[in-house]
């Protein structure tokens, strides 16, 4: 399930966030301050613009699997689908299951003519799930220290 981002969801969502193993390929784990920080003001005021669209990933028995987002790419020129699982749920198929329906969402919903993934090249599980979702290596970057592949879906 996708659910909204509600005030009992900050303690996992946090954690997630300042999980190493989670943030292995996403430059690091982030201070927990400030991700708390930053989740209260977004439930607090809401998303700071339309483009954005965050969701908790949960079991249908309400278990925290991760986090999956709709929002800017750094290029500023493209939307972005990005998601972060606990590493228990890795594996599984609930990241494709996220992944592909948001991705759905983003087309066929709101009518957006393409969405972004980046992942990091060494993040072979992340590509080989954004292959299987039909998306294709559009260009390549540098960001957190490492080579990043940046993949398009579009609709």
């Amino acid at each position: 399930m996708l659910t909204p981002l509600r005030k009992d969801d900050v303690a996992d969502v946090t954690a997630l966030y300042a999980d190493e193993a989670v943030r292995r390929f996403l430059g690091g784990p982030a201070d927990e301050d400030e991700v708390r920080t930053s989740l209260l003001t977004l439930i607090e005021d809401g998303a700071p613009s339309e483009a954005l669209h965050f969701w908790v990933i949960r079991l249908k028995g309400g278990g925290f699997v991760g986090t999956i987002s709709l929002g800017a790419h750094h290029d500023g020129a493209d939307t972005e689908v990005s998601y972060q699982l606990l590493p228990m749920w890795w594996g599984q198929g609930y990241a494709g299951e996220a992944v592909g329906a948001v991705i759905e969402y983003a087309l066929f919903e709101l009518g957006l003519a393409r969405v972004v993934a980046e992942t990091q090249r060494a993040n072979l599980a992340s590509c080989r799930l954004l292959e299987r979702l039909d998306m294709r290596p559009e260009r390549t970057l540098e960001r957190f220290g490492a080579e990043q592949v940046v993949y398009v879906r579009e609709a």
